[in-house]
């Protein structure tokens, strides 16, 4: 555990004095707390609401431009991303600098959220690294991969990890290029071919394996990762030897409060079908918020511990077949379970407690 993770732990153990509404059940923060404490709040808030809302309002305010005397800022920008539409499949637009901001630990020490090395990545080869679970916000993928806020370079020297995400991130304006500087790509596989085979070596495609489909199955206090039918990772690594790292983020879905529907009942179906209309899930969800530790849509600060195990080594199979990633995927489901059984009972999970794979 780093100082800077000590201090910030004692902090939140020693300045909570809040109150409860009468009749409310509403617990409020309290006023006088360490301005710390108000800067890791606004940078999770920032972020929260990039992640919720800032593709579709930021889309909504260039339609809005269109209609005002700045609809030029609105033209140039949808023009930029038609000339740049190419960009996220081919490596992104990473900057370092935009990497190591101040405010992205801030955000890691909100919760505090912390890295952990089982072993050595090479880097004179090419990773896919699955990330296990979603989570509602994927915190932990972002702040270890899209930032080196937890000291990613310094774990892991020579690799330098892409993250993943969605290829309608890359239709908003604005929205685009600020998570580009991170380093984030799309998830499409001319994205990953691209990142294992025309970017030299010492690359890591960071992957939320369960993707949005995941939090539709999310519950506090439960391990269950979408994982059975997710071989499209496993099929890319064969392809091009790239070796694949388990990773599993004790702690990532319990910063909410959510709901799980039941497959098949109206709400659920609801969801599917805006999700796949979308691309993008609505689960029903709840945190605490800028000045209340009941309700709203800011995570829970709770810490969050990411453990990154051994490279499982991939031979490199430009054409497999079916069974030969049934195979490797079942290789790596074992890794997995190995993983998070290694490890759980460090992060206060009961010996008893299995992961759980849908």
């Amino acid at each position: 555990m780093t100082e800077e993770v000590q201090q910030t732990l004692s902090s939140h153990e020693g300045t909570r004095r809040s109150h409860k509404v009468p009749g409310l059940g509403v617990e409020i923060a309290p006023f006088r707390i360490p301005f710390h404490r108000r800067l890791e709040t606004f940078a999770i808030l920032q972020w929260t609401l990039t992640f919720l809302i800032g593709g579709f309002g930021l889309t909504f305010f260039s339609l809005y431009l269109l209609f005002t005397s700045y609809y030029w800022v609105s033209f140039l920008a949808y023009t930029w991303i038609i000339i740049d539409r190419w960009t996220p499949s081919q490596g992104g637009r990473r900057f370092s600098w935009s990497r190591r901001w101040k405010i992205w630990e801030h955000m890691r020490n909100f919760f505090p959220v912390e890295l952990h090395k089982t072993a050595d990545l090479d880097p004179n080869q090419n990773y896919i690294i699955a990330f296990h679970p979603h989570g509602i916000l994927a915190v932990g993928a972002f702040i270890h991969f899209g930032t080196e806020a937890t000291g990613f370079s310094k774990l892991f020297p020579g690799i330098k990890p892409s993250l993943l995400i969605l290829r309608g991130w890359f239709f908003f304006p604005f929205l685009r290029d600020y998570v580009m500087i991170a380093g984030l790509c799309d998830s499409s596989k001319n994205s990953v071919d691209y990142l294992l085979s025309k970017n030299g070596v010492g690359n890591a495609a960071c992957l939320v394996i369960g993707g949005a489909r995941e939090t539709l199955d999310m519950e506090p206090g439960k391990h269950r990762v979408l994982l059975n039918r997710r071989k499209g990772f496993i099929k890319k690594a064969m392809e091009h030897g790239a070796s694949l790292v388990p990773v599993y983020s004790f702690g990532e879905s319990d910063i909410y409060d959510s709901t799980c529907n039941v497959p098949g009942s109206k709400m659920r179906k609801l969801q599917e079908f805006l999700m796949k209309f979308t691309g993008f899930s609505l689960p029903i969800f709840h945190g605490r918020g800028i000045f209340n530790y009941t309700m709203g849509i800011i995570p829970y600060r709770r810490r969050i511990n990411t453990v990154v195990g051994k490279p499982i080594p991939v031979v490199k199979n430009p054409n497999p077949t079916k069974t030969e990633v049934e195979d490797m995927h079942t290789i790596y489901v074992d890794a997995l379970k190995a993983l998070f059984d290694e490890h759980k009972t460090k992060y206060g999970i009961s010996e008893d407690i299995s992961l759980e794979i849908i």
